[in-house]
């Protein structure tokens, strides 16, 4: 009897683990080694069962992902997705982490790689592991080193998907040109990116933005050294608090619990709402404590330029005092999108001035310009000073108050509260001046205004002007003269931004370069010769040293100082510095060891060292810094010489985009120009910009194109003649895509390391990129999601600049190059 009741009871147990197991089975540690696999129903835990990882279902779809939950809560409440844009469709998939620190998704029934993490660290990987954290995040870093947030190998929190967790940094890491933004599932069902992400937007003084298809919806805002001057609720509480920081390395938001038992999470729901949720666990539910849309004054510039909305008033659009309706019969009719205009208009008279406006939240930063240590005074002395400055304040209001922030042209989306807002300090006409008795004094102390005579304010103008500048701007080499400014003062040289920079001595570089000796020239081009380098210290620098006969000078040196001393990505060579001394003009660059892409593509040998794996990784890169400068930069940059040579590659085979001689900034809502002098790369080209000189974000996805197909192929676009039908390759691509036979264009070095489906979807958005009317192109937001996603592509029409049958011939102008290396720029002069 009793041996029954014993073998009773382990046949119990047996199914009970039988069955559980075939529920979820969750390994015995929360960490994941490269020996390691975990497949469908198995998970990892976080050390005090906080988090969950490991594959789920989305609804009733048949759709599987990786993603991390919490642990204890029913109902699963997903925090972050892996694959959410390229889910599994069965059941037998695997996660496992490679010995060089890699994530990777492997579908095992098809046999290829969903999905896969890049090494974004800076320290070399040895003997990685991957740990589930109680926080939620999910970190990869070298076992025996500890773990190290600040640079691990990978971690999840620098890829959000819809969820802003406790101890997240919400914005950018400059060094490494991570944007952690967040981004709403497609539905409650799909997590799958949707329309609306959540940014920290750094066109000017960095500011919150609620964008829907990449058009700003709400805005909530700067930082005003205590909160968003958007989000009028953000204040302490007893669940958290929360911080802001800008520097040289990174911009971010943050919150952290103050109780630590306390379930709290920042949430982009479909529909677009920003909601703040407490789980209450007596009611086992999640309850909306706040959300910054709280109101039709929320939506993005409701009440157009100079205009500012009231929830409280009816109507709730007004102009701000000296301002007037643009349309007064629109306005009549509460259609305010035209805004307000000045009363009287300014005409830079001396006697202009400045009224204050108080409790607004403030206009668009886009386009402003700030410095960090400026004060108040300083700030109205600099802005008076240039007439294309429309508006200043505070940079940051706690304390005593300190900084500066300006604004130039119209002051959009402005909001008026009740209390607790900002003060802002707009330009009027002299008859618009309030009086000086009425002026409050600001937290950083106001001085009483003096009026003096017209000639000694232009020459306190001239003495501030030089003092401010060349004092404020070496401190803040991330700041640079605003970009209006430069517009509207044609004849600024600039000379201020070239401080901006280190200046490095003639002496200096001639040592590193063993006086530029031949054994040390790396290449020559447009600009001049490239020569390695290495200073004092032991760091190796590449030295581009402008030659007496360049076609190139000082405009495209200056050019280049100015374009990418701003731009801070992983994917951008970085500008150590530039030297002008006596005749000479120099640029002084980070090394890149494997020099250009054009290296290893097109030699026969070295190409062999470069896989497919490799290769789509290079186009990956490129894209991300593509869309940086296109859409995430201070300043909207096109490049304009986008070719295979102008990518380097670093130690690890990053790619990096280089030499921005030929690069042009679009200010505000610009989306393209025309110039009469043609530059840039015969077979890379656009055909609207070779043609009639015009240019825009898509004569740079054009060329980005030719290099997807060039990279996939191992060929060059231009000098490529096909021996049959006599097409370049573009027009060898289209016509093997057209008959379903594409795989005939990867170079045969690849053999068994392509990924066919992801080389048949390269060469796919390349033909995309290549088409012949700009509007049919898509943007690289577009492209990179269609890179790493698996849903059906457009078709591409017919491209431009290719040589075969075609019903309309494409412009084809024949150029005199100045160079006839593509180590560098090659300029072209339009016939």
């Amino acid at each position: 009897m009793e041996q029954r009741r014993v073998l009773k009871t382990k046949l119990i147990f047996t199914f009970l683990v039988v069955f559980n197991a075939s529920i979820t089975c969750t390994f015995a540690s929360d960490t994941v080694s490269t020996n390691q696999t975990i497949r469908y129903n198995e998970t990892i835990v976080s050390p005090q069962e906080t988090f969950e990882l490991g594959f789920f279902r989305a609804g009733k779809s048949m759709n599987f992902y990786v993603g991390i939950w919490y642990k204890k809560i029913p109902n699963r409440t997903v925090v972050w997705v892996a694959n959410r844009n390229t889910p599994l469709k069965h059941t037998s998939g695997e996660l496992t982490l490679t010995l060089q620190g890699v994530l990777i998704i492997r579908d095992v029934t098809k046999g290829y790689i969903v999905c896969s993490s890049a090494n974004s660290s800076t320290t070399s990987v040895k003997n990685p592991i991957g740990q589930l954290l109680d926080t939620g995040n999910f970190i990869i870093y070298n076992e025996g080193e500890g773990i190290n947030q600040e640079d691990p190998i990978w971690q999840s929190f620098d890829f959000m998907t819809d969820t802003l967790l406790p101890g997240m940094k919400f914005g950018w890491n400059l060094v490494k040109g991570i944007d952690r933004n967040f981004t709403s599932w497609k539905s409650d069902t799909n997590p799958a990116s949707g329309e609306f992400t959540y940014k920290i937007d750094t066109r000017g003084y960095p500011q919150l933005i609620l964008t829907e298809g990449g058009v700003i919806k709400v805005r909530g805002g700067p930082w005003d050294g205590l909160r968003f001057t958007g989000i009028s609720y953000l204040k302490p509480n007893p669940y958290y608090n929360f911080t802001f920081v800008v520097n040289q390395r990174e911009i971010y938001y943050q919150y952290n619990l103050i109780d630590t038992s306390v379930l709290t999470r920042l949430v982009l729901v479909p529909s677009g709402r920003l909601e703040r949720l407490l789980w209450i666990d007596n009611k086992q539910e999640w309850s909306l404590y706040n959300s910054p849309q709280r109101d039709d004054c929320d939506q993005y510039a409701v009440c157009g330029p100079f205009g500012s909305c009231n929830i409280d008033n009816s109507p709730v659009c007004s102009c701000l005092k000296g301002f007037e309706p643009v349309s007064p019969d629109q306005w009549r009719d509460t259609d305010w999108s035209q805004g307000c205009r000045h009363t009287i208009p300014l005409d830079c008279n001396p006697g202009e001035g400045f009224n204050i406006y108080s409790n607004l939240k403030l206009p668009d930063t886009r386009g402003s310009w700030y410095n960090q240590n400026m004060t108040l005074l300083e700030c109205e002395k600099m802005c008076k000073s240039n007439c294309s400055c429309t508006a200043y304040t505070t940079l940051n209001i706690s304390g005593t108050g300190s900084g500066c922030l300006l604004w130039f042209g119209a002051l959009n989306d402005i909001k008026r509260f009740a209390e607790e807002g900002d003060t802002l300090y707009i330009r009027v006409s002299a008859s618009e001046i309030d009086s000086i008795k009425n002026r409050r004094s600001s937290n950083a102390g106001r001085r009483i205004r003096v009026i003096v005579p017209v000639s000694f304010v232009a020459l306190a103008i001239l003495v501030s002007l030089c003092l401010f500048y060349r004092s404020y701007m070496k401190k803040q080499q991330h700041q640079g003269t605003p970009e209006h400014e430069r517009e509207h003062d044609p004849e600024n040289k600039s000379d201020d931004e070239d401080l901006e920079l280190p200046l490095l001595g003639l002496s200096t570089l001639v040592t590193a370069t063993n006086n530029f000796s031949v054994d040390n020239k790396l290449g020559e081009g447009g600009f001049g010769p490239v020569y390695k380098g290495v200073l004092e210290d032991g760091q190796e620098i590449a030295v581009k040293r402008l030659a007496q006969t360049s076609t190139q000078g000082l405009h495209e040196f200056k050019n280049e100082v100015i374009s990418i001393s701003k731009l801070q990505h992983r994917n951008l060579v970085k500008l150590l510095g530039c030297c002008i001394e006596r005749a000479e003009k120099m640029l002084i660059y980070e090394y890149m060891p494997n020099k250009g892409l054009d290296s290893f593509i097109f030699d026969r040998t070295q190409s062999k060292l470069l896989d497919w794996p490799a290769r789509y990784r290079v186009i990956i890169g490129i894209a991300r810094g593509l869309l940086y400068l296109h859409q995430d930069s201070r300043l909207r940059i096109i490049h304009r010489d986008l070719k295979v040579s102008n990518i380097l590659l670093d130690t690890d085979m990053n790619p990096k985009i280089s030499d921005f001689g030929m690069a042009r900034s679009f200010g505000g809502n610009q989306i393209e120009a025309n110039t009469n002098r043609v530059v840039g790369t015969y077979g890379y080209m656009a055909p609207e910009y070779a043609g009639d000189g015009t240019f825009s974000i898509k004569t740079d996805v054009y060329s980005f194109g030719v290099l997807v197909l060039e990279i996939v192929c191992g060929e060059k676009n231009r000098g490529f003649t096909h021996k049959e039908h006599g097409n370049n390759l573009i027009g060898h691509a289209w016509g093997l895509h057209k008959e379903g036979t594409s795989l005939e264009l990867v170079a045969k070095c690849l053999g068994e390391s392509i990924d066919a489906p992801q080389v048949l979807r390269s060469i796919h958005v390349g033909l995309l990129c290549v088409q012949r009317h700009p509007e049919d192109r898509p943007t690289m937001t577009s492209v990179i999601h269609m890179l790493g996603g698996e849903g059906p592509l457009p078709s591409p029409k017919e491209p431009g600049f290719y040589v075969g049958e075609s019903t309309q011939r494409f412009y084809e102008g024949s150029y005199e190059a100045s160079s006839t290396n593509e180590l560098s720029v090659t300029t072209l002069n339009g016939r």
